[in-house]
């Protein structure tokens, strides 16, 4: 019984209602450039071959570890090492879905396409950082549970941004639909702020060199130590 509710105890903290938040808004870019823009693509009656194509601007989430090594080294000024590169990203992503909502795919394709490249960046960036404060605001007995509460939000915005944008674009025009979306981004400005202060042991790293090199150096050494056995 004991352990039943230290288990229930797990869920009721503030730092798991902030992972629900924060995974909400980790998942709430990635159908914005892809299947939710390429359904508001297909009534402005764009080819295929366009849409095909504009799947590419999902590369960012794919070569993202090429620069999470800076989010760990440089600290913002505010809000700490985490919550500061969350809170910055989260604002940027705000201002470039809502970018996207003042243009037309059948006029200015190439704009567009440029700009759900930058969203896709951000929200690549945004995973960076949320993988690593939930990393370091979590005890060990607690990783399991806030992996949970985390991937429950990203789903939650994956039906927003996916079934939920195509029924509101049913009764109002996609550039409200990205617009009202932009908004929800909000929610992760705010768990952002709200959010508990991770404790980190460890100090950024003085350098890239440290940041890189010293990283893949400990991941090769335990892979040869692996091989080894």
């Amino acid at each position: 019984m004991t352990d039943l509710k230290s288990f229930l105890q797990v869920f009721q903290s503030r730092k798991m209602a902030a992972l629900l938040l924060i995974g909400f808004a980790s998942g709430l870019p990635l159908f914005l450039t892809s299947k939710t823009l390429q359904a508001w693509m297909t009534v402005e009656g764009i080819d295929l071959s366009a849409i095909g194509l504009i799947s590419l601007v999902a590369i960012p989430y794919s070569l993202k570890f090429l620069w999470s090594p800076l989010l760990d080294c440089f600290v913002p000024p505010f809000l700490g090492r985490r919550r500061g590169w969350l809170f910055v990203i989260q604002g940027f992503l705000v201002v470039a879905i809502a970018m996207m909502a003042l243009q037309k795919p059948s006029q200015s394709l190439q704009l567009l396409a440029i700009t759900a490249f930058f969203v896709a960046f951000l929200s690549a960036s945004q995973d960076i950082a949320a993988d690593a404060y939930r990393t370091d605001v979590l005890e060990k007995r607690e990783m399991g549970a806030g992996a949970a509460i985390f991937v429950l939000g990203y789903r939650i915005a994956l039906l927003v941004t996916g079934s939920f944008a195509l029924m509101l674009a049913d009764s109002l025009s996609w550039p409200t639909v990205y617009l009202i979306l932009a908004a929800l981004m909000g929610i992760g400005l705010l768990a952002s702020l709200w959010a508990p202060e991770p404790y980190i042991k460890e100090s950024p790293p003085e350098s890239l060199f440290e940041a890189v090199y010293l990283p893949l150096l400990s991941f090769f050494s335990v892979w040869d130590g692996f091989k080894g056995q």
